[in-house]
Formats: structure tokens, C-alpha cells, sequence
């Protein structure tokens, strides 16, 4: 997924343009709770999955910038702490065709964040449902390799 992504990067000038059709960068957040015992997944609308928080870039000052709004604009969570600069995971993903957009990937960079499970939810249009699941019931609701990798990446951090 690195190689897939840097080649994509050198070789698109406009990567970080949601407006390139062939795929552009986005930004993601593995949300956890301080025990790094859940996460916190949305029901996407639009995909119809249950996933980790993220998007497109925006007016953003940088990828942890926008994987921060995104989570903030998807849960309503503002007590949100950036666990570390370095990328937690990246992934390339085929997102479908829809009216008036084309098949894409996206190159997905995700960062590793803990929010207080606590904190009252707000779902957002882009989703039907949020929820904090146990890392070892997260593959009932997504058993995607994409999914399960940030699973096992979390445990490995626990140990």
C-alpha cells in the first residue's frame, strides 16, 4: 500500500484534488477509546459499511487536520487527541460509481486518534448509525483485511 500510494503521489500533481477522477489522497481516523479496547465506527450512507471516520481534504493545514475535522464532523466529538504524527495505516480503496462520479480510489492515510467514549455522539448525514464496538467484535460488522489490519495494529500497540 506505501509503494502503491508514493507512486501515486509522485506521479499525480493534483493528488490531494478531490476533483482528479482517477483518485486523489484522503484522510482517515482510527478512533479509540483510552483503554484501546474500542473503536469507533460509522454506518457510511452512501457505502452502506460500517468504517472508520474519514474524507476528502478540504481547506485543511494538513492530513491530521482533516482527519481531525472529519471525525469531529461525523461524531460531534471535540475531545479528540492526536496519538502520534506518524501515519497509523494507509490503504488504497476502490470507491464505486455514483451519479455524477466515476469509479476512484482513494489513497487513504490514517492516523491513530482517542476520544473519550463518554462524550456524546451526533450523527451526521453522511451516516445511518456511530458506535463504540470492542476491537474483537469489530469483524462482525466488518471483516474487510483493510479493517482488521488497524484491529491487529491496535492490539500489536498494546503489547
Amino acid at each position: 500500500m506505501r509503494q502503491r500510494m508514493r507512486h501515486f503521489v509522485a506521479s499525480q500533481d493534483m493528488c490531494f484534488q478531490r476533483t482528479l477522477a482517477k483518485g486523489h489522497i484522503t484522510a482517515s481516523a482510527w478512533v479509540i477509546d483510552p483503554t484501546r479496547t474500542k473503536t469507533l465506527l460509522t454506518h457510511h450512507r452512501k457505502l452502506n459499511r460500517w468504517l472508520q471516520m474519514g474524507g476528502h481534504l478540504e481547506n485543511d493545514a494538513s492530513l491530521t487536520a482533516a482527519a481531525l475535522r472529519e471525525v469531529h464532523e461525523e461524531s460531534g466529538l471535540t475531545r479528540l487527541k492526536l496519538l502520534s504524527l506518524e501515519l497509523f495505516d494507509v490503504d488504497v480503496h476502490t470507491i464505486p460509481t455514483r451519479p455524477n462520479q466515476p469509479e476512484h480510489q482513494h489513497h487513504d492515510v490514517r492516523f491513530l486518534i482517542e476520544a473519550d467514549p463518554y462524550e456524546p455522539l451526533t450523527i451526521s448525514d453522511e451516516s445511518h448509525d456511530l458506535a463504540w464496538v470492542e476491537l474483537s467484535r469489530v469483524w462482525e460488522l466488518n471483516s474487510e483485511e483493510s479493517i482488521l489490519r488497524l484491529v491487529e495494529k491496535t492490539s500489536d500497540a498494546q503489547s
